[in-house]
């Protein structure tokens, strides 16, 4: 069981970037998974979860209408990558992003909070200004 995140890059302000997680030896679809991410000296917070068993998307308020998140539709559910499409990115979006699976996932303010049972290793964003 195990999730691996992909992706990360350099960018300028403006850029896009997609981000990957593969997870694998578990069914994607029976959990709610989604993304975090981590600037340097600031508490990981929420940034969107794809709850695919209810039909239900959910983002921080401060990258809602510039992200989005979904999961590749082909294949087995037991090897999904999900993905997160990140645009017009700014500074502040930089920091390391893990992939995430837990529960709980809700609107706390401006970001995402979860109980998160299983974290990948996460890949590097740095968005140049």
């Amino acid at each position: 069981v195990q999730l691996v995140e992909s992706g990360g890059d350099l960018v300028q302000t403006g850029g896009s970037l997609r981000l990957s997680c593969q997870a694998s030896g578990f069914d994607v679809d029976m959990y709610d998974i989604g993304w975090f991410r981590q600037a340097p000296g600031k508490a990981r917070e929420g940034v969107a979860c794809i709850r695919a068993r209810y039909g239900v998307k959910l983002y921080a308020e401060n990258v809602k209408d510039r992200f989005t998140i979904f999961s590749d539709s082909s294949g087995p559910s037991y090897n999904k990558t999900v993905f997160l499409q990140m645009n017009d990115l700014k500074p502040d979006d930089a920091g390391v992003y893990y992939c995430a699976v837990g529960a709980a996932w809700v609107p706390r303010g401006k970001i995402l909070t979860a109980s998160i049972d299983l974290w990948g290793k996460g890949t590097q964003v740095t968005v140049a200004s």
